[in-house]
This record gives C-alpha cells, sequence and structure tokens, in this order.
C-alpha cells in the first residue's frame, strides 16, 4: 500500500479502549506535524454522524477526525452498521444505506465490500503521511477471521505496524494480552510491535511486575500502561460506555441545576447528543429506564431511536409511555430528538415495513402530529432558527447548526406548529419547516440532531426548563464554547497518553514501515 504509513490499534475485546487510544494518537501525531487521518474498515455502533458531503459515518471516527483537526469524511469509515432488531442491521456503505442485512446475509455479502474498504483507505494514503487505523471487538475471532475487514486482513492490507490494547479494569490482563497474542498466526504476529495495557486503577509502577511477566512471556514490549482516567470528557458511540453513564452518580453538577433525564431506549442512538449538557454544571443529566424516576425530572427527552416502532412498544410493555403522560399532564417537559419526536405524536406508521413489521402503532399522544416512515433516508447537515411562538427563546433569529439522519416524515394535526425554519441544508440555500412543538411549550421534538452543541441555543434552553420549575440558574459567560471545550479535551488526552506510553518508540516503529 503506497502513500501514507500507518499505525494500527488492535483490542482483546470490545471497549478496551482502541477508539480513545486511536483520538489520542490523532491528536499526538497532529502536534508532532504529521498530516494524520482516523480509519476503521467497519465500525457497528448507533451513534452516529452526517458529514458536509450528507455521508453517514460513525462517531467514532469523527471524533478521531476532530483529534486529528481535520473535517470528517466517510472514508475514515466506510462500512457502518446500525443495529435494527437483535437479529439485523441496516447496513451503510460510503455514508449512504444499501438495505437492512441479516447477520448471516450481511456475512455473505462482505466480500464485495472488500474493494470499497480498499478504495476509502488508499484514498487517505494520497492525502495523508500518517494513518491511524482502529480494529474492532477482539483480533482473534477465529470463527469469524474467514470474512474479516477490520482486524488482522486490514492490518495486511494496511500492511500496517499493530499494538494490541488489553483492559486491565475488567481483571484476565494476562490471559486477553498473552491469549491473543498466542492465537495468531506467525506472519500476524510479526506485525504486533507492542502492548498497551489500559486503564489501570492505581500507581502505574505497581504493574511493573506485570510488565516484565508479559515481556518476558510474548517476547513484545509493553509500550505503556495508561491509567483509568473519569475527569477527562470524550462523546462515546456505543451502548456498553452509555451503561456504565445509567451507572455513575454525577457530582458536578450544582444544587440548583435543572435535572435532565434522558429515556434509555432499547435502540437509542445519537446519544452524543447530549454530550454538551454533560459539560455544563447548570445540568444534572441522567439516564434512565424505570418509569417511577420520571416524576424527579424537570425535563424529560425522548432520543434518537434506530426503530421508532418496536421502542414504543418497549415503553408500552415498561410502562413508561403511561410515565411519560402522567408527567407532561403534571406539567412537565417533554422533548423528542429524532425517532424520541416520532412517538410523540399520536400514531407511526410504516407502510413499506422500513423498521418493522407492524404497519401502525399508536405514539404516546403528546404532539399533535402524526409519522409515516419512508424508504428513502434523509442524511444532511443544516442550518436552521427557531420561529415556533410557543417557545419563549429571545433571539430565535440565531443561527444553529446540525444534522439530520431519519427515514420518516412528521405532519400536523393543526394544533402543533412548526419548530424550526432550515435555511441551508449541505451547503445550499433552503426554505423548510422542521420540527413541532405544542402551543404550551412543554412538548417539542426535532428532527436535527447536535442543536444542543449550539451554546445560544442551549443556554436559551436550559433557561427555559429553569424558568419553568422555579429554579435560578447562573448563564455561562458569552466566551464559553462547547466545540473549544473539546478541542480542550483532545489536548488533555493527548498529554495524559504521552506520559504514559513511548511514543518515541511508536513513531520510530513507523518510520520503520516500507
Amino acid at each position: 500500500m503506497s502513500g501514507a504509513k500507518s499505525i494500527m490499534f488492535l483490542g482483546t475485546g470490545s471497549d478496551v479502549g482502541k477508539s480513545v487510544l486511536a483520538a489520542a494518537f490523532c491528536r499526538i501525531f497532529r502536534n508532532e506535524g504529521y498530516r494524520v487521518a482516523p480509519f476503521k474498515a467497519q465500525n457497528m455502533a448507533l451513534n452516529s454522524f452526517i458529514t458536509p458531503q450528507g455521508g453517514e459515518m460513525g462517531r467514532a471516527q469523527v471524533v478521531q477526525a476532530e483529534a486529528a483537526g481535520i473535517e470528517p469524511h466517510v472514508d475514515m469509515n466506510p462500512i457502518l452498521l446500525k443495529p435494527t432488531s437483535q437479529m439485523g442491521s441496516q447496513v451503510i456503505v460510503l455514508g449512504r444505506a444499501i438495505g437492512n442485512f441479516s447477520a448471516g446475509s450481511y456475512y455473505e455479502y462482505k466480500e464485495k465490500l472488500v474493494p470499497v474498504v480498499r478504495g476509502a483507505f488508499e484514498r487517505l494514503c494520497s492525502k495523508n503521511d500518517l494513518i491511524v487505523i482502529e480494529g474492532a471487538g477482539s483480533a482473534v475471532e477465529l470463527n469469524l477471521k474467514e470474512r474479516d475487514l477490520v482486524n488482522m486482513a486490514m492490518a495486511e492490507m494496511a500492511d500496517a505496524k499493530c499494538i494490541l490494547v488489553g483492559d486491565i479494569d475488567r481483571g484476565g490482563i494476562f490471559a486477553s494480552l498473552l491469549g491473543s497474542y498466542s492465537l495468531l498466526e506467525p506472519a500476524e504476529r510479526e506485525r504486533i510491535v507492542g502492548f498497551i495495557v489500559n486503564k489501570l486503577r492505581g500507581d502505574p509502577r505497581l504493574f511493573e511486575d506485570g510488565v516484565k511477566i508479559l515481556q518476558k512471556r510474548s517476547g513484545v514490549p509493553v509500550l505503556g500502561v495508561v491509567p483509568y482516567f473519569e475527569d477527562i470528557s470524550l462523546p462515546e458511540e456505543d451502548s456498553v460506555a452509555l451503561g456504565r453513564r445509567m451507572a455513575a452518580t454525577p457530582d458536578r453538577a450544582l444544587p440548583s441545576a435543572v435535572r435532565a433525564g434522558v429515556v434509555r431506549l432499547p435502540f437509542i442512538s445519537n446519544y452524543t447528543d447530549f454530550d454538551p449538557f454533560e459539560s455544563d454544571p447548570r445540568v444534572d443529566l441522567v439516564y434512565f429506564d424505570r418509569p417511577s424516576e420520571i416524576f424527579g425530572f424537570d425535563v424529560v427527552i425522548i432520543p434518537g431511536s434506530k426503530n421508532t416502532i418496536e421502542d414504543l412498544e418497549a415503553l408500552r410493555k415498561t410502562g413508561m409511555a403511561d410515565a411519560l403522560s402522567a408527567f407532561y399532564k403534571s406539567g412537565g417537559v417533554v422533548v423528542g430528538l429524532c425517532g424520541g419526536y416520532q412517538m410523540m405524536g399520536s400514531v407511526v406508521r410504516d407502510p413499506h415495513g422500513v423498521e418493522s413489521s407492524i404497519e401502525v402503532t399508536p405514539g404516546l399522544g403528546l404532539l399533535d402530529m402524526e409519522t409515516e416512515m419512508y424508504p428513502e433516508k434523509t442524511t444532511s447537515q443544516v442550518e436552521a432558527g427557531v420561529i415556533s411562538e410557543s417557545l419563549p427563546f429571545p433571539g430565535r433569529r440565531e443561527a444553529l447548526s446540525g444534522y439530520e439522519i431519519h427515514m420518516g416524515r412528521s405532519i400536523s394535526g393543526g394544533l402543533a406548529k412548526p419548530l424550526f425554519k432550515i435555511v441551508r441544508r449541505d451547503g445550499k440555500p433552503a426554505d423548510i419547516e422542521d420540527g413541532l412543538a405544542q402551543p404550551d411549550g412543554r412538548a417539542w421534538g426535532t428532527y436535527i440532531h447536535g442543536i444542543f452543541d449550539n451554546d445560544g441555543f442551549r443556554n436559551m434552553f436550559i433557561e427555559d426548563i429553569a424558568r419553568r420549575s422555579g429554579k435560578v440558574v447562573s448563564s455561562f459567560s458569552d466566551s464559553f464554547s462547547f466545540r473549544l471545550r473539546k478541542e480542550e479535551q483532545y489536548d488533555r488526552l493527548a498529554e495524559f497518553v504521552r506520559n504514559h506510553v513511548d511514543v518515541a518508540r511508536i513513531l520510530e516503529e513507523v518510520k520503520r514501515q516500507k
């Protein structure tokens, strides 16, 4: 493979920290003066993003691109799988959905995607000095190797040097690293230039004997022992990370903070919409799935969903649908984003079987609207402004940016009024109404993701909820920027990893690549 050199992070399993380490090295190499880009051949995640070209890709590679200081592009994640059920996924190739596949049918189809992966990687190589590649799950899933696209097959395609990452926090670090290494073929082992022991709780010096054992038994150097951290905030991509958030007890919120509850849907997607709230001490953000918790919140948000109809059914079965209705009737504010917005209407129709075999299902009845699913998927970046008179937001003409990812259209029954006016879509002038709000302003929703990333809109939203709840929250200064805060987090991550990993040795290994 000509052009850029590459380094690849492989894992002993899922959630060992490959994505975060890849992001760290994207920032480290950028700071070293390299033109660097991230790459993951195939990603499975429900958190996605729309590029300026209107293509859909996984959030992990978006984070890594931001860390590298470049614009995200679908070549960085040519294949994205978005689970739509326990047995199947929507398959997105180079940013466009090509259909829903069962696990078996996709396994058979994967061979046709090899040229797609190669082409995307070669295009990145032609524009950059160094590619930071991320593997998926375990690098040694023996039953999946025959049609592997993302681990050792990708390493061979890229002729990449590889680092094997293990998570010591979950236990079994010796078995996972040494066992994974031993299951590699001899030629594959030659690509491994070192191990990284990740998520150590405590002083790394206490693991010095462990480092010696790993190196003696494998003959492979340990390039770093990275401590567990909780004070660096990065967007995360999957439900494993969300499970940790639900288990955590927030402690950085102010005593008078607005309490915001996000409903934990079975097919929740794009919950990165709420990352800005986790940076804001005026908000105490909680993900929850028990109806009994709902009356402890000032506002409840129904997030995006990859399967609106099945998630609606789940809300009814668990009693959450009745709880949401009672919460609204008692004076609470309910907000829906994308799939959550669709659920808030009176009915959801799916005559084309886009998501489910259920053609019609009742909605939550919180918004006077109806939704119908269509096979065509809307994926675009947008600019918009608030037009609803139901929301007491000053500065409503301020331009908001965000992105759309949906397969449905929602129409008001007459009472609910449009929320936003989209003025630009994919860089072109537009005049499109989006979202709906009830006259009382306590139930509203939108198809636009990322609206809370906009500092002005987020401030207005928080202040409105505080006013309705009888709370007083201080305003951030005009200099606060969520985008700049993310940049600070990437710098902190890079410095943290640099302090615990032998970056110089990794760069030397990269330079030796032919």
